[in-house]
């Protein structure tokens, strides 16, 4: 065991768990009561928040113990109960692991949780260092006999604290690891008014063996912490931050900070250099579980895709493989776009039932009207659909019309993927659309479990690797699969940096033309086409038939594109349907001819089935 904990210090990812007092909190435990008496009184309730961590994906689950020193207890008179609280909330900490290594074969560790004495700097030193030491050796010794892992140090006030705390450690348990870390103000200093860089220096000669920030106002100020402290310490890195700071609601004090938001700082902190990541006060396993999502698309970006620190370009590594052929002899749409010919799309979207007719006679009536290809959605919005794959089958055995799969790793494990892939391709399949996929929780069944192994960078990278003749592990898999690769864009999105800086990588993995998402603000499209003019492929646009005002209001406020208020205007005028329905075409109409010269293709998407006026679209 002690050779698999040293390897969560030598640079890998190590997600940690959230808060345990809010989670104790939430199930009706008053505030005012001693939370490490429950290991004792409540095991269950305990056991409980262990195992939703875990489930969550927490690697390392901490002990119920923050407060189980001398002197927190003390408080409670219950000072003589350091031992037992600590045996305690060990012993179920490793129940919870052993479980679920035994139940899902995961691998978990047990960190040791020691909290900050609880004293002001001017208290700590009346009581002395020494004593300090000597209360924080007592816990320690304890949860080193309750069989921990690890040991977390959190929340410590002072520096001066901080260093007791891993001196004690090296007395009592010195084959225990020791993570260690300080709490910050809003200026991100230590409550002693230390700065980031003093408390990295001085821990690091403590002989901590990782040093970082929890707890304090936020995630934004815990990575400003991480920031100073890497370049001042070689240590790896920890970041476990409240989910903001808590609100007062009926009493309740509640953590406004979403786990999607908490996601996206759990790559930053990441990038900044911290190599352990959790949660704070505030966070759940809902947080974690979103931190986890985030943290193996980063993984495995990193694993598919080394970025160069000068360029940020990307390359991929191969070795051997084959070369596979021209776009143009691979598909319809790879001669199409090769020859500059203007490709033509239409969107069909699975039945949520197993009946694929209409589909099937929508493909036909589009195929009798010459559309290139038909675009098959991945369960859109995470709705739970008959399979793309299987409906492009459908649609190429009964039809003989060629289809673009949408691919997405929501739901696929990056084994899981390849095999489908290598299915796909043995049975036809010749044109890939690569995505990430939109989380479950915009579908119909929310608190279903995304994978996102990887995003839709990767997904490019696995699919051009296949076309190479090579599966994710770099092994020779006899020939080219021979897809035709597109990525995804949108233009409309806010953070337009990110989403060019995105549309580049995909570009680098191997993408070989790009669908936008529907585009209603030609404005955008041009200044997304301008963005990425140094590395342009092919591009065509999606365009959308409004139905209604109500189908402009969704797209605008539900789906967040980016529809201008003359569109809006314009539909809002029609009084009845027939008459939004011939509103919402003229507008389609008109965006494909002002697109038409810009772009190398359209998509046209056919709401509620509306397969002719998709055709009408098109002048089909």
């Amino acid at each position: 065991m002690a050779a698999e904990v040293d390897k969560l210090f030598q640079g890998r990812t190590v997600l940690c768990d959230g808060a345990m007092g809010t989670m104790l909190y939430s199930c009706g435990v008053f505030i005012n009561r001693c939370y490490d008496e429950l290991n004792v009184s409540l095991p269950e309730t305990v056991r409980s928040v262990h195992e939703q961590y875990l489930q969550a994906g927490a690697q390392v689950i901490e002990t119920n113990t923050f407060g189980a020193n001398a002197y927190r207890l003390e408080r409670y008179g219950l000072r003589e109960k350091v031992r037992e609280f600590n045996l305690a909330g060990a012993r179920i900490a490793r129940q919870c692991v052993t479980a679920i290594a035994a139940k899902q074969g995961s691998e978990a560790f047990v960190a040791g949780a020691v909290g900050s004495l609880g004293l002001t700097q001017e208290q700590l030193l009346k009581t002395g260092l020494k004593n300090a030491r000597a209360a924080f050796a007592e816990q320690i010794a304890a949860l080193a006999e309750g069989g921990v892992d690890l040991l977390i140090a959190e929340t410590m006030m002072s520096v001066d604290e901080a260093e007791q705390a891993v001196l004690a450690a090296h007395d009592v348990a010195p084959d225990l690891k020791v993570v260690v870390m300080v709490t910050v103000n809003e200026d991100g200093n230590c409550l002693d008014g230390s700065s980031p860089e003093m408390a990295a220096q001085r821990l690091t000669a403590a002989g901590a063996d990782a040093v970082g920030c929890n707890c304090s106002v936020g995630p934004a100020t815990v990575l400003s912490v991480i920031e100073r402290m890497r370049k001042v310490t070689n240590l790896p890195l920890a970041a476990m931050p409240n989910a903001g700071m808590p609100h007062n609601v009926e009493g309740r004090n509640i953590y406004m900070t979403s786990p999607e938001y908490m996601a996206s700082f759990a790559r930053k902190f990441v990038q900044a250099g911290a190599s352990w990541v959790g949660g704070c006060c505030g966070t759940t396993p809902a947080h974690i579980r979103s931190m986890r999502g985030a943290l193996r698309v980063l993984e495995a970006q990193d694993a598919g895709v080394r970025e160069h620190a000068a360029t940020g370009a990307f390359t991929i590594e191969r070795e051997g493989g084959v070369e596979p052929k021209p776009l143009r002899e691979r598909s319809l749409i790879g001669k199409c776009i090769a020859d500059g010919e203007f490709v033509t799309m239409v969107e069909i979207v699975s039945p949520k039932g197993f009946d694929s007719s209409k589909e099937i006679a929508g493909a036909k009536l589009l195929a009798g009207r010459g559309v290139h290809a038909i675009n098959v959605p991945d369960s859109p919005r995470a709705s739970a659909r008959m399979s793309a794959l299987t409906l492009c089958m459908q649609i190429q055995q009964q039809v003989g019309v060629e289809t673009v799969l949408h691919f997405t790793c929501r739901d696929r494990n990056v084994l899981g993927m390849q095999s489908d892939l290598l299915g796909a391709a043995s049975m036809g399949l010749k044109n890939i659309l690569c995505l990430t996929g939109d989380p479950p929780k915009m579908g119909n069944y929310p608190d279903a479990t995304a994978v996102f192994d990887t995003d839709a960078i990767g997904v490019v990278k696995i699919v051009n690797g296949l076309n190479h003749g090579m599966d994710i592990g770099n092994n020779p898999i006899g020939a080219s699969t021979g897809f035709t690769i597109a990525c995804a864009a949108n233009p409309g999105v806010q953070d337009i940096e990110n989403e060019v800086r995105r549309f580049a990588y995909k570009v680098e993995a191997g993408a070989e033309y790009g669908i936008t998402q529907p585009v209603f603000d030609l404005r955008l499209l041009e200044k997304f086409l301008r963005a990425i003019e140094g590395f342009r492929i092919p591009i065509v646009a999606g365009i959308w038939p409004l139905t209604s005002l109500r189908n402009a209001e969704f797209m605008k406020n539900d789906l967040k594109v980016a529809v201008p208020d003359e569109i809006m205007a314009r539909m809002a005028a029609q009084t009845t349907k027939e008459g939004a329905l011939a509103e919402g075409l003229a507008i389609a109409q008109e965006m494909l001819a002002s697109v038409r010269g810009e772009v190398q293709g359209v998509q046209v998407s056919a709401p509620f089935g509306k397969y002719g006026s998709a055709a009408e679209v098109l002048g089909l």
